[in-house]
Order: C-alpha cells, then sequence, then structure tokens
C-alpha cells in the first residue's frame, strides 16, 4: 500500500478537502475517492520524510481509535464509515496511515480481522482475537470497548511502575553527575596543593586521583567499552536465550520479583476474562493470554496448561502447580467451573492483583529511597574522606 495526497472536492456541497489515503496505486485512490463521494483534483504519492518516521503509533494512540471506532460502530455506522470519520479525526499521520490502509482492504472486499492483522506491530494477538469473535458474534463493538479498556489499564499501571522508577533514576543521575565533578575539578586541586607542598597524598585520595588520571587520559577506551557493552548486551537481550534470561530474572531478582509476577498473573487473568466472555474458546484463551503475559517462562508454564486441558483435564486442575501461577488463578477458576462464570471469577481474580500491584508499587519506592540515600552517603564519604579531610589534615600540619 502506499500514501497519496489528495485535494477533492465534495460532489453534494462542492466544499474543497485537503488529507491523505492510502491505496495500491494513484489510479486506485482516485477509484476509492470517487466511491466516497469527492471529486479528485489531484492525487499526489506522500514522500516519508524524517518527521513521518518520527512519528510512531502510541498505546494512547491505539486506544483512542478503538474508543472511538467502537463508539461510531455502536452507533450503527457502517464499519468503512466509521473507519473513515476516525481517520479524520487522528492527529497522529502514523496511526493515520495505519487507519487508512485498514479502509482500504476493508473496501477492498477483506474482512475488518485480516485487515487489521496486516499491522502485527500495532495490534497484539489478543487484539486481533477479539475483533475476530467481535466480528463473528456481532458483538464488535462490545469487543473494541474490552480492549480500550484492558489496554487502558495496561498503560496506567505501566505508567505507575514508570513513575514509581522516576525519582530513584534522577537520585542516581545526581549521584553521577557530582562523582564526576568531584573527580574533575575538586580532586585535582587538591592533588595540585599537596604537589605543591611535596606532600604525600592519603591513601583514598591518591585512588581517586588514580582514577580520575585514567578517565582522563583513557576516556575515549572507556566509551568504546560502555558503547560495545551497551550494543552487545542488547543484541544478546534480542536473541531467544537472552529473552529468556532476562524474563527469569524478573520473575526471581530480589525486592522486584513480587512485582513481577503478580503484573503477570494479573495480565493473564484479565486477558482470559476478556477472551471468555467474547466467546473465545478456552485452549485459544489459554494460547492467546500466555502469549499476552510478554513472559516466555510464564508462557511456559500456560502453555503446559493448555496441553493438559487438550488432553480433558480442567482448566483449574491444569493451572495448579504450574510454575509462577498465582494459587488465586485456579483457585477461582475452580470457582468459575463450578459457578459457570469463569470470566467473571477470572475478572475477580485481575481485580485482586491489579489492588495488589498497586500496593507492591509504593512498597518498592518507599523501599528504593533508602537505598539511593545510603547510595548519596556513600559518594560523601568518598567526598570527606578523599578530599575535605586530607585538606583539613593538611592546614592542621601547617599551622
Amino acid at each position: 500500500m502506499r500514501r497519496y495526497i489528495y485535494k477533492a472536492k465534495e460532489q453534494q456541497t462542492g466544499k474543497i478537502i485537503k488529507g491523505t489515503i492510502q491505496a495500491e496505486s494513484e489510479r486506485t485512490a482516485g477509484k476509492l475517492l470517487v466511491d466516497r463521494g469527492y471529486v479528485p483534483e489531484s492525487i499526489k504519492e506522500e514522500g516519508g520524510g524524517l518527521a513521518d518516521k518520527l512519528n510512531k503509533v502510541t498505546a494512547k494512540d491505539r486506544i483512542n481509535f478503538t474508543r472511538q471506532f467502537a463508539t461510531l460502530v455502536g452507533a450503527g455506522l457502517p464499519i468503512a464509515q466509521s473507519l473513515r470519520t476516525v481517520s479524520e479525526q487522528t492527529q497522529n499521520k502514523a496511526m493515520q496511515a495505519v487507519i487508512e490502509e485498514i479502509l482500504a482492504n476493508v473496501e477492498a472486499g477483506r474482512s475488518l480481522s485480516d485487515a487489521f492483522e496486516k499491522h502485527p506491530d500495532i495490534f497484539s494477538k489478543v487484539y486481533l482475537s477479539l475483533i475476530k469473535a467481535g466480528e463473528v458474534s456481532g458483538t464488535l463493538d462490545n469487543s473494541l470497548r474490552r480492549i480500550a479498556d484492558q489496554e487502558e489499564k495496561d498503560d496506567k499501571m505501566l505508567g505507575k511502575i514508570k513513575s514509581a522508577m522516576t525519582m530513584p533514576l534522577i537520585t542516581l543521575f545526581v549521584i553521577v553527575v557530582v562523582f564526576i565533578y568531584m573527580m574533575l575539578e575538586v580532586v585535582p586541586h587538591v592533588e595540585s596543593l599537596y604537589n605543591d607542598l611535596h606532600e604525600t597524598l592519603p591513601a583514598l585520595t591518591q585512588a581517586l586521583v588514580n582514577i580520575k588520571d585514567f578517565l582522563i587520559s583513557m576516556w575515549w577506551l572507556v566509551l568504546i567499552i560502555l558503547a560495545v557493552l551497551v550494543v552487545a548486551v542488547g543484541q544478546y537481550l534480542r536473541t531467544k536465550s537472552g529473552i529468556k534470561v532476562k524474563d527469569t530474572v524478573k520473575l526471581n531478582v530480589p525486592l522486584f520479583n513480587g512485582l513481577f509476577r503478580i503484573l503477570y498473573n494479573s495480565r493473564f487473568a484479565r486477558i482470559a476474562q476478556i477472551l471468555l466472555a467474547t466467546g473465545v474458546s478456552v485452549l485459544d484463551t489459554l494460547n492467546i493470554a500466555g502469549e499476552a503475559t510478554a513472559n516466555t517462562i510464564v508462557q511456559v508454564s500456560v502453555e503446559k496448561a493448555a496441553e493438559e486441558v487438550s488432553g480433558g483435564k480442567t482448566l483449574s486442575v491444569a493451572l495448579k502447580d504450574k510454575d509462577y501461577i498465582e494459587p488465586l488463578v485456579y483457585q477461582m477458576a475452580a470457582i468459575g467451573e463450578q459457578s459457570g462464570k469463569m470470566d467473571e471469577m477470572l475478572g475477580k481474580a485481575a481485580q485482586v492483583f491489579e489492588d495488589e500491584l498497586d500496593e507492591k508499587i509504593a512498597t518498592i519506592s518507599a523501599m528504593i529511597e533508602p537505598v539511593m540515600m545510603i547510595m548519596l552517603a556513600i559518594v560523601a564519604g568518598l567526598l570527606v574522606g578523599g578530599v575535605l579531610f586530607p585538606i583539613y589534615s593538611l592546614v592542621n600540619s601547617i599551622g
């Protein structure tokens, strides 16, 4: 699909409009405009500039699109008209291009789910499954609302985690800046003072001087090593084994392991609730919800449960004793099996996890602050022991 900038006149009102449209060719773009009730005046292929490349689709863009689309479909508008209206109201150019391509595919006769599937980098498997289920059941607007609600919850939760990490990162940045300033500005003055008086530097101050000399003379080597490490680690974490290591660390690293375990169980339970409520089969639900946790280790546990369910076991039994699956999940699943309200029970489990997650984030934030204070105290101790104390001792010896 190519993107074209067009100028056209509305057939009924004669109003001139400008915009962009996705089509296979300029001719196809013109036909689409005519079908929409416009008389094309000019159509020109759009060049992808730097601004377009930087203009990415965010979670907020996707949520806004989904909510608007759900509202229009729920109001009874045809899918094509709903997509066209949302596209015209979308400010993000990248999101607008995606919507227009979906619209072009729908107008070409493809199903909505097929049109969405052409953008796996934008829409997750959960999203696509709910779109497909909504199409089949005739409850597309409800499916879209459920998607938007879930993505909004995920976005808010990730926002809380990022917010909790902001202050520690700022504190760490201040510590690094103070240390660099001390090494490049303060330590050289102390060294010069001792050299002028032909005095021997204290051991700690001499160690700081040695570090300073190394950083000044070999800064390029330090930067190269850091760059190589960053690139190498980044590349490794994209490999299958690297992803497995990263996911294992998240589940077992002290302080944060409880947070991540609750997060993944919350995500699994909430996604499973939404899928089951929309009519997706238990097996498909397990496979999709397992992948939606975004942790390969948890996903393996869920896949094992799916194999047992396909072998005839109930969901609660299959989930029991699986690594990193919290007891509340299979306990609520068992209640759901008895009451016939599986989706509702998993939703309650997800709510419990989400409330617990809020408490965990607050607790970790409170625990990180003392750690940062200790690091600040260490830097202050180096400053006093390696700089201020030697100056004080030198003054006393001269006096």
